[in-house]
This record gives structure tokens, sequence and C-alpha cells, in this order.
């Protein structure tokens, strides 16, 4: 038996996408991805999302969504895609427990956000250290915080957080940005803003307190290490796209999935929602606007075949 819609991730896009498609009567299959309820779900404050005067809790916010799906119908499997095959209807979704047919198929399997890779930073995401300035720039009013690295994305975080914190330093481990020269130019005049070059974070402090506090830091050329104070980190070293399964067999962009007429990929009765495929705005709530336009166009798609 074929599912008339499945939709692979449950983040805000894949959950959005469930509640439409499951209110339209398609009781769709919605298998949970290997970050069920996406970057949400490592959020802890989130005041941004209409409809939450006092905020939310990321955790929280992902599972009020599933279990509104759920309500109508959408069934959750916390179960990862491993493959696919998209050459034409009913495609084929493999995990690795089972294996399952589409009549059509949502992708919102989102953007993980690139990491240094230090544990504390794990241990500390969410409670001092960010992926998203826009997200969490207003807990750090009156702070002093840290953006890495040296890209558009740094310079943008960091201009962004002048708005709300006391200092904004920029760590970059080479002598200078890779930035356009307009944002470069924009960040040297705002007097928020620091530099320090050649600089990479081997620390962050201090996981026991669940705040940060402070940084280890090593200069690349002299191999001089020092603690820096400071209240935040935000990382910016670029997002990765969860599309390795889809190369080969649907049209992408740097990794990112290219959609036109609303949310259609460059395969007919395959639509994609939220980070998967924007590589500009990365909010919960344009993800789940997007959700919602995979649910009408693949709900539309549907019913376009059945009078055909």
């Amino acid at each position: 038996m074929a599912y008339k819609v499945i939709i692979l991730g449950s983040g805000c896009a894949g959950s959005t996408a469930a509640i439409y498609t499951a209110r339209a009567n398609l009781s769709p299959l919605v298998l949970e991805g290997h970050e069920p309820g996406g970057q949400l779900s490592l959020t802890t404050e989130v005041e941004n999302f209409p409809g939450f005067r006092d905020g939310i809790q990321g955790p929280e916010l992902v599972e009020i969504m599933k279990q509104q799906a759920q309500r109508f119908g959408a069934e959750y499997r916390m179960e990862r895609a491993t493959g696919v095959t998209l050459e034409r209807p009913p495609f084929t979704v493999k995990t690795e427990e089972n294996t399952y047919q589409a009549e059509s198929l949502i992708i919102a399997t989102g953007a993980s956000a690139k990491m240094l890779g230090l544990t504390s930073e794990k241990r500390l995401l969410g409670r001092g250290v960010s992926t998203c300035a826009t997200c969490d720039g207003a807990f750090f009013r009156e702070k002093d915080v840290i953006v890495v690295g040296g890209g558009d994305s740094a310079v943008e975080e960091a201009t962004f957080l002048t708005k709300f914190a006391s200092r904004v330093t920029i760590v970059h481990r080479r002598d200078q940005l890779r930035a356009s020269k307009i944002m470069v130019d924009r960040a040297r005049k705002n007097k928020k803003i620091q530099f320090l070059w050649d600089t990479v974070i081997t620390d962050i402090l201090d996981p026991e307190k669940q705040e940060v506090t402070a940084v280890k830091i090593r200069n690349t050329k002299d191999g001089k290490e020092e603690t820096r104070e400071t209240n935040g980190i935000f990382i910016a070293i670029g997002h990765d796209p969860n599309t390795a399964i889809f190369e080969g067999q649907i049209e992408l962009n740097k990794g990112y999935i290219v959609v036109r007429d609303g949310s259609m990929t460059s395969v007919e009765g395959v639509f994609a929602a939220g980070d998967v495929h924007d590589l500009v705005y990365r909010q919960a709530v344009t993800a789940a606007g997007c959700g919602c336009r995979a649910a009408i166009d693949a709900e539309r798609w549907l019913e376009s075949r059945e009078h055909a």
C-alpha cells in the first residue's frame, strides 16, 4: 500500500505540512528524521513565534505541533530516511527499519548549522551558544558576545547583534574577512564591533554552570593561548542542508533543493519545505509557512492526478 503523502522531517515545516495534509484527509506518514523536531528541539526560549505572548520552549513548541497533526490523523514514526527512489510515483522511501511507498513526497529534512566540534559547545547550545542571532539576539541586551566566522553571515549576525549587545567581537581564524566589501565596511564603521584575527576558540566555559562565562582561544600564528570573558557565542560558519540522499535524483544548488512554482522540486510529485531549500530566512515561522505551501501544493497535485 502506498501512502498518499510521506513527509520527511518533523520540524516546523514537516509538522505544519502534516497538519494541513492530515486535515485534508490524506493520512500522512511523518518520518521524524535524525533530529526529531528540527533545530527548534535544540532551542530553549522562543519569543518570536506568533501566538505565544510570553514565549515558549522550543521542544514544547514542536511537541504541540506534533500533537496537533496527530489529532487530525497524521502518523509519526521515529525513523530516518536512508535512501529514496524518485524516478516516478509511487516513490520509495527506505529507513533502517522499513521500506515505504508514497504517491507524493514532502521533503522537510532541514539544514544543520555547522559547529566548532567542541563538547562544551554541544552542552551549552541554547544556554549561551546560538546559531541564530535573529532568534536569540534579544536575550543578550547589554551583554558582551562573540561571533565566530568570516563570511557575510557572520558579519550580518554581528551587525544585527549590535542592536542589543554592548560589544560584539568577530573571531576569525584568518587575518581578513571573506565577506563582501560593503558588509566589511559597514562592520568596521560600527563602534560596537571589534575583531580578533588569526584566532580560534578551543573551549567554551562553563557547562557546569549551564551558562557561557568565557572562551579559551588560541592564536593560529604564534600559538599563544588565553581565556577571554564573554556572555554568549554565536556560531556563523555556515549550514549543511540535509540532502545527501537526494543527490543525483533531484535538482540541488549548493546542496539546497531548488524549488519553483511554490514548493515543487524538479521531480513531479516531490515537494520541499523549510530550511532544506531556504538559504535566506531560516526562521521557525517561515519554515511553518513553507510547510503549509508544500501541503497545499501536494494536495492539489494529487487531486489533479485523480481527475486526469
